[in-house]
């Protein structure tokens, strides 16, 4: 046996399920998953790699029928994130669904597979100048279906908004194999079910993403960034603020503090070298001192560093009124000078962020995350867990509290996936 096989386990697919999925797919489509394929500790007993959508839709509706959970599946850069799954039997990859089908650069909008790596389509769409303006963690792994699944966007949505308003139209595949379509070529589409924005964040429990198409915006001629110190909380509070109520027009800004370091402001901007000039000019005016970060582009993908493994470390998206940013350095402050633990953030201009939390131990990075969890909360915003140990995720919900809006939450999952196999127990409300 394999070093990196699954060790035998009881057959949970029938042989007939599992002649189905070969007679439809053809057997080298189908194989055993490895331990690599774990999703938080749960491994599922088959990858199933479709190469078209309705192959996938097909596949879906006979694991369905035969009541079998999936898990829908990029490249797995995200594949942790949610609660654990209550089932696996089977993963559903995107992974040969990996094409641009179509860039129509006139109407600048485009159509690709759920399964195509973010960085292919942005390298297609250059070759007309255009782009998504879009982000997103990892971008040469991570996939598209993946990045909508788990509304993956970064500090460019300060200009160009959020994923929920570059995507225009989707195509699902449902547990009844039904393959349903929602929106449109055309930016001003707006018939119909909002399909597209109702699937985006939902984690794949409604159904799995096999297409989407995207508005798009020109490829900037011109970049400049610049750092801005701050000496505390409440200068970094002022320096936001003041650009935020300036006439700046900024493609990104973001904080990025720790508790071993002061906190920093970055600002983006693009365009005419003449515009980014006087942007400049206008941003020295408004907040100082700013010093230029120059061509690399380190700053801007300094999020993914917190994902970094370590014992007893926990990453969270948090969110809160742009108003906020000086009281959650402060809690912050005085959190790691009461436990002795490190934290560091990187959060947007509106108000989005991603939290690095490490502890003593465990209990410890417990008390940390449910603290912070419930200031957040108490103050408008929402803190999610989305990587920490198996040990601290199999006690929390990883989610926080839905609210009001868990029973429409349920109603809406049961009118896509009335029996629960997409990604069972994984979203808002072990939904």
């Amino acid at each position: 046996m394999e070093a990196s096989r699954v060790p035998p386990i009881p057959p949970l697919i029938a042989n007939t399920v599992r002649s189905d999925l070969k007679t439809l797919l053809g057997e080298s489509h189908l194989r055993p998953a490895l331990l690599a394929d774990a999703i938080d500790g749960v491994v599922p007993e088959t990858i199933v790699e479709p190469c078209s959508a309705s192959d996938l839709a097909s596949a879906l509706k006979i694991s369905s029928e035969a009541g079998l959970s999936a898990i829908p599946r990029g490249s797995g850069s995200k594949i942790g994130w949610g609660n654990r799954p209550t089932a696996a039997n089977l993963v559903l990859s995107t992974g040969r669904l990996n094409q641009v089908l179509e860039h129509a650069w006139g109407d600048m909008t485009a159509t690709v597979e759920a399964g195509c790596v973010f960085s292919d389509l942005q390298h297609t769409l250059a070759r007309h100048g255009q782009r998504l303006a879009l982000d997103p963690l990892w971008p040469g792994r991570a996939t598209i279906g993946g990045i909508l699944a788990t509304n993956d966007s970064g500090a460019m949505r300060a200009r160009f908004g959020s994923l929920r308003d570059l995507v225009i139209g989707i195509t699902l595949a449902l547990p009844d194999g039904t393959l349903a379509k929602s929106g449109g070529k055309v930016v001003k589409n707006v018939a119909g079910y909002d399909l597209p924005k109702l699937a985006t964040g939902s984690l794949g429990t409604l159904g799995v993403i096999t297409q989407a198409i995207f508005r798009l915006h020109p490829v900037p001629t011109h970049a400049r960034s610049v750092t801005i110190g701050a000496k505390d909380s409440g200068a970094v509070q002022a320096a936001v603020l003041a650009i935020l109520d300036s006439q700046l027009v900024p493609s990104a800004i973001q904080i990025r503090a720790s508790s071993s370091s002061t906190p920093l402001v970055d600002v983006l901007f693009e365009g005419t070298a003449a515009g980014c000039d006087a942007q400049l000019q206008q941003l020295a005016r408004v907040v100082s001192p700013c010093v230029e970060n120059g061509s690399d582009g380190s700053s801007w993908v300094a999020r993914e560093p917190l994902f970094e493994e370590s014992p007893n470390t926990a990453v969270c998206k948090i969110s809160l009124l742009p108003s906020d940013f000086g009281r959650l350095l402060n809690r912050l402050a005085r959190l790691a000078g009461a436990s002795e633990s490190f934290w560091a953030l990187i959060l947007q201009s509106v108000g989005v962020g991603l939290l690095r939390l490490e502890a003593a131990s465990v209990d410890g990075l417990r008390a940390a995350v449910l603290d912070l969890r419930s200031y957040a909360e108490s103050s408008g915003g929402a803190l999610v867990i989305l990587k920490c140990p198996n040990e601290l995720k199999s006690g929390t919900d990883v989610w926080g509290s839905a609210g009001d809006a868990l029973p429409l939450m349920r109603s809406v999952k049961a009118q896509f996936d009335p029996s629960g196999v997409l990604n069972p127990g994984r979203f808002v409300g072990s939904i």
